[in-house]
């Protein structure tokens, strides 16, 4: 062991100057929140056609009855045989949440783009019950910046998380995101892109996000989107490790599907 040690004077002393760095975060975190709420909201006209487990549904009738609309962008298009490995570790935390979030007027659920019956699948798959809708051959996930054609991503035109990426010598157009980095600056995405089934274009052309949205007078508003590591607040497990002895200990891609562990 080659971590510092001390009494139990030294360590409360230390930690209380953590706790204040900590209040100060805390008081930040909510000065972020209610600047969140008080972006202009965007009226959203164009029509978004979603294949949910009832049928057909518009964005309006994702709310089911509610005023505020939470979407997570789910990273499963088409040609994905299985969901990505970060976007359902993330949702693994989805079910406990979703009862709350709806008695207090707020709906949660995930967007894809690959077909409903390969959701369906899926979720079955991991044991999952939160709402669930296929976007396929609509414009949404292109909309809210989550998926990419094939010509962007050969010309540099993803703009993904406010900002534009640069142009890829190969088709890794994922190799920018600090989430998929590694210490020899190529990241573990094509390991990733392997678990979904998929070559590196194919799976970096989608991307995880959220967006929410409210239902106001009949009109539906888009009021926030957060992507990337902007995501981190939501990712339960990683909240955890933060507050672990060894923090994130990450060298490399460690986490699996939570149906995979005993495959290893």
């Amino acid at each position: 062991m080659n971590h510092k040690t001390g009494t139990h004077k030294q360590w409360l002393a230390a930690r209380l100057k953590l706790l204040e760095a900590e209040k100060e975060l805390t008081r930040r975190s909510d000065d972020l929140a209610r600047r969140r709420q008080k972006l202009p909201w965007v009226r959203i006209d164009k029509e978004y056609r979603f294949e949910i487990d009832e049928g057909s549904a518009l964005l309006a009738d994702l709310f089911r009855g509610r005023s505020q609309l939470l979407v997570y962008h789910f990273m499963f298009g088409p040609d994905y045989t299985a969901g990505c490995p970060a976007c359902s570790a993330i949702a693994d935390g989805f079910d406990g949440l979703v009862v709350h979030l709806a008695n207090h007027d707020v709906t949660l659920l995930a967007v894809s783009r690959a077909p409903l019956a390969k959701l369906q699948a899926y979720k079955q798959r991991m044991g999952w019950t939160f709402p669930w809708a296929s976007s396929l051959g609509s414009d949404f996930n292109f909309d809210f910046n989550v998926w990419f054609t094939e010509e962007q991503q050969r010309k540099g035109g993803i703009e993904y998380n406010y900002r534009r990426e640069a142009t890829a010598r190969e088709p890794l157009a994922g190799k920018t995101v600090r989430k998929w980095r590694s210490r020899d600056d190529q990241g573990p995405v094509a390991d990733i892109a392997a678990m979904t089934g998929t070559d590196v274009a194919t799976y970096t052309r989608e991307r995880p996000g959220m967006s929410a949205f409210v239902l106001e007078d009949g009109v539906v508003y888009h009021t926030y989107s957060a992507y990337a590591r902007g995501l981190d607040g939501l990712w339960g497990m990683y909240q955890w490790l933060d507050r672990a002895p060894k923090g994130r200990n990450e060298t490399g891609f460690w986490f699996r599907r939570h149906d995979e562990y005993d495959k290893r």
